[in-house]
């Protein structure tokens, strides 16, 4: 499975993935995926919000054992990020099968779309969707970089915009989802373990700054005539690093977008996007208020004129404690399986407020996420089938 999703969306230069969402690697991946939902004889459909799912069992009994993550990617990203989800949902559902155990509820496999966000600037959109999270008007109105829509885009890849919206009849089916993902850090691998199990997710949210300044020529132009926005965002990026770094947070301007975007010319308007992320809400107030604060103090001196927007917030994620406990449990027969928590989000993450939810994560030697450098070994990758297979059947078939 791995080898054959491996060239999937691969980028020959840089060596990262560009699958994004509704372009043709996502095509792809998507046919992949219900390739691996036939090979196995498990029934495959799509939900309203353009969400796979491939089910073991009778989905209208309700109460059932949810696993997957998502395909797509971030500019770049890296192989596991997302797949390792996946790929492991389908192996954990071929080792049971090796064992023999009787799955008692429903089992699905899950592909959830557009969990990255790197298209249409909002993360977690199939998920967000079908808990209510994100209206379809919201939705169908979201852009890429070239103007064009999500609903357009679902269109032209073959899918109704007119049918997204909230999904609870779905939701209600579900009983428990457990998600597993490489470790976006390196926790795991200071520690010793193969697997670790989520306790948290920390708030985060994605912010637009608008520095509005005049263009000119950069080779006539008195730097005391100038209302340069660069200055401006340049000091407001040192400025997140500053908040960041005082109140133990995170906080990254990683997208720019320069108007008229001349070599030679003052830009007429920067757009940059923060994203930040602590480990309670008022840390994350206090820390984007902060940013914010110094942006309006740089436009102020440089005659730069600031606009800031809240494009997308997610509150902090205690993931079901019971269902971590009995995870953590299942995982722990020969030494506790370490619980920590994360800082990046995820579809689990959108998932809590509807179903309980839990994950599982895979070491990552190299600490590296979103970048090409990600990776987990073989014997880890097993062993988070293994744990995975382990949880499934505690779950589902006792």
């Amino acid at each position: 499975m791995w080898r054959e999703l491996a060239a999937v969306g691969r980028h020959a230069a840089s060596g990262g993935y560009r699958r994004y969402a509704w372009t043709p690697a996502d095509t792809d991946c998507r046919a992949w995926f219900r390739e691996q939902a036939a090979a196995r004889g498990l029934a495959y459909e799509t939900d309203r919000n353009g969400n796979q799912w491939a089910w073991l069992g009778d989905p209208s009994a309700g109460d059932a054992v949810v696993t997957g993550s998502h395909l797509d990617s971030v500019p770049d990203g890296g192989a596991f990020d997302g797949p390792l989800g996946v790929v492991s949902a389908f192996a954990a559902v071929d080792e049971l099968r090796a064992r023999g155990a009787q799955p008692r509820r429903p089992l699905a496999v899950v592909n959830f779309g557009d969990e990255e966000g790197a298209r249409f600037g909002l993360a977690c959109v199939g998920s967000r969707l079908t808990a209510g999270r994100l209206t379809a008007e919201d939705a169908r109105q979201l852009c890429d970089a070239d103007g064009v829509t999500l609903a357009r885009a679902m269109e032209h890849a073959g899918y109704d915009p007119d049918a997204i919206g909230a999904d609870p009849e779905r939701l209600a089916r579900v009983g428990a989802f457990v998600e597993l993902h490489v470790e976006q850090g390196r926790a795991l691998d200071l520690t010793g373990h193969p697997v670790g199990v989520a306790s948290a997710i920390w708030p985060h949210g994605r912010w637009r700054f608008d520095f509005h300044g005049e263009a000119n020529h950069a080779g006539t132009t008195r730097l005391a005539d100038r209302h340069d926005p660069m200055l401006t965002y340049a000091g407001t990026v040192l400025a997140a690093r500053e908040q960041a770094r005082l109140a133990g947070a995170l906080a990254t301007f990683g997208k720019i977008a320069v108007e008229p975007g001349g070599v030679n010319a003052i830009a007429s308007r920067v757009r940059g996007w923060l994203d930040s992320r602590a480990a309670d809400e008022e840390t994350l107030a206090a820390v984007v208020a902060g940013i914010e604060r110094a942006a309006r103090e740089g436009g102020l001196r440089d005659g730069v004129a600031v606009d800031v927007v809240r494009e997308s917030f997610t509150p902090e994620v205690e993931f079901a404690h019971a269902l971590r406990d009995r995870l953590a449990a299942l995982l722990g027969t020969d030494a506790p399986a370490p619980v920590l928590p994360t800082g990046a989000g995820h579809d689990a993450g959108i998932l809590a407020t509807a179903v309980p939810t839990a994950m599982l994560f895979v070491r990552n030697p190299t600490g590296v996420s979103h970048a090409p450098a990600e990776f987990a070994a073989e014997d880890d990758c097993a062993a988070g089938v293994t744990a995975l297979a382990d949880v499934l059947e505690g779950l589902a078939c006792r």
